[in-house]
């Protein structure tokens, strides 16, 4: 299997810790800087991270893991859960899924005014059929 496959595109072999720390912060939807204050830390810190240039502590490491949704085993070495394609392909799987749940919400919405419309549209039966069938008795 080649590199560029999305089973092997964030393996120990092939991408390293400041690799994955940027493409799980990509896929998160957070820039460099929101990752920084969540975690309490400068900007050049979490710089420094993704160039390899240092790594976290084991306490930021797990509050990393957490916060991008990826298993710490993934961020250390590749291995477990993580993303599973090349930078990009998660970003934009993350926009479809943050779409599709808007118009999850959209339409609960919807189907509550419905139910609320049908719940008076059955009162106003109830109460003119109890009427009705008063006047033809």
């Amino acid at each position: 299997m080649d590199a560029e496959t999305p089973e092997k595109w964030f393996s120990a072999e092939v991408a390293t810790f400041g690799d994955r720390l940027a493409a799980a912060r990509e896929n998160a939807g957070m820039s460099q800087k929101t990752l920084a204050t969540r975690l309490g830390v400068r900007l050049t810190t979490v710089q420094a991270w993704e160039s390899d240039t240092t790594e976290p502590r084991a306490n930021r490491m797990q509050m990393l893991a957490g916060m991008l949704n990826v298993s710490l085993m993934w961020l250390l070495a590749g291995r477990g859960d993580g993303l599973d394609g090349p930078p990009g392909s998660g970003t934009q799987t993350a926009r479809a899924n943050a779409a599709a749940l808007q118009s999850l919400h959209e339409i609960r919405s919807s189907v509550a005014d419905l139910d609320g419309r049908l719940a008076r549209l059955e009162e106003t039966l109830t109460a003119a059929g109890g009427k009705s069938d008063d006047r033809n008795a």
